[in-house]
């Protein structure tokens, strides 16, 4: 398992929020984050591509930088981390994309990814005439396709002479070639979207949904697994989850209500105005949360484990994370205490922590893909310094 955070590159984080933690980007920032990040023993860090954002009174990612820019400065200020930096595709050509990708790996060599953005947001690219047409709705994983395999023939050939509906190349070339692979990670939550992952990229984010229900994710990673299988390659989920912690489960939740009952409204009418003109990806920021005190949110994606709790776990208990008898969540705290506990209104079962799960940052784990990795999408402040032990949690 690999664990990862996306950093602060656009204003408030992910929060729609007009109490949530508010913020600028910068680069110094992001610096510290990525550092951190590096420090504590995280795998990646990965930043988003925001061309427009939702106004509403907190301006929510109204203020944004850009990506491989970004990236190309925090390579030269790490050491081990890896990078993943985020593409709009019809704002700039593969093979541009592609030499800006050698040239972050020459500084960073083997630490550079992509993530594939197709598109949905259409007010991002109408503001600067990029936008094709609605039609590109339904076809814009051909188009991402296209995109993709002009900057693979690039990359492995150091030359591409394709010829598709969308991108013509004749006897393009670059070089040097990457040092090392440069991986690719899409997001698309539609059939078809998986279907682009499974056949072209190595990473898929997997959306859930709910409060503190780390295996709502479940379906959406089979779904993965079903696309993946019919390819027959290895594809990895990032399972995308949000984070907000204080020094109890109680505090914790009253941040969440708070941050809910001050939800910025016009920002979020926005982002469904947006949303409601892709009829294939409708499913956008259907972020879940993780919400508890900082031992409990421990990283634990193992589906088949027992423990002595009177109820157990059936599959469908495993499918749902709640314990048979109590009917409450059930969770791994992943520090190496010698205890898990059902919380949030059940009694404490006393539960033995099994001999093989997964510590906070290692360890084998079982999980529902053939890779899953945890990105973390920080709530809090992110320029606030981070506990000195840091655990994390589906």
């Amino acid at each position: 398992m690999d664990i990862g955070v996306f950093i602060p590159i656009a204003n408030n984080g992910w929060l729609i929020s007009k109490t949530s933690p508010q913020y600028l980007p910068s680069f110094e920032l992001n610096k510290t984050v990525t550092q951190r990040a590096e420090h504590y023993g995280l795998d990646f860090v990965l930043s988003m591509i925001k061309l427009r954002g939702f106004g509403g009174e907190t301006g929510f990612w109204d203020y944004a930088h850009e990506s491989f820019t970004l990236m190309a400065g925090l390579a030269a200020v790490t050491e081990r981390i890896k990078l993943f930096a985020s593409v709009a595709v019809l704002t700039l050509p593969p093979a541009m994309i592609a030499r800006m990708a050698v040239t972050i790996d020459s500084i960073a060599p083997g630490r550079f990814g992509v993530n594939i953005v197709s598109g949905w947001a259409k007010d991002e690219y109408t503001q600067m005439g990029l936008w094709p047409g609605d039609d590109y709705f339904g076809y814009r994983y051909k188009y991402s396709t296209e995109f993709v395999t002009v900057m693979k023939e690039l990359w492995e050939n150091g030359q591409s002479n394709f010829k598709g509906d969308y991108f013509t190349m004749t006897d393009c070339r670059l070089l040097p070639k990457p040092e090392g692979k440069i991986a690719l990670v899409a997001a698309g939550q539609s059939d078809i979207g998986m279907a682009f992952t499974a056949e072209h990229c190595d990473y898929q984010f997997v959306l859930g949904s709910g409060v503190n229900t780390p295996t709502a994710y479940a379906p959406t990673n089979e779904r993965l697994m079903a696309a993946a299988a019919k390819t027959g390659r290895d594809v990895g989920s990032y399972v995308l989850m949000m984070v907000i912690v204080d020094e109890t489960d109680d505090a914790a939740m009253a941040k969440w209500h708070d941050y809910h009952d001050n939800a910025d409204m016009d920002a979020l009418a926005w982002m469904a105005g947006q949303s409601a003109g892709d009829p294939i990806d409708v499913q956008k920021m259907n972020w879940k949360f993780r919400i508890g005190v900082h031992e409990q949110t421990g990283v634990c994606l193992q589906r088949h484990f027992g423990h002595n709790c009177t109820g157990g776990y059936t599959r469908e208990s495993q499918n749902t994370g709640q314990c048979c008898d109590c009917q409450s969540f059930t969770r791994q705290v992943a520090t190496g205490l010698p205890q898990r506990r059902c919380a949030f209104g059940a009694a404490d079962h006393g539960v033995d922590r099994p001999p093989r799960a997964p510590r906070a940052l290692g360890g084998p784990v079982r999980a529902l893909g053939p890779r899953c990795l945890l990105s973390l999408r920080l709530a809090e402040s992110v320029s606030a310094a981070w506990p000195g032990e840091l655990v994390l949690s589906p």
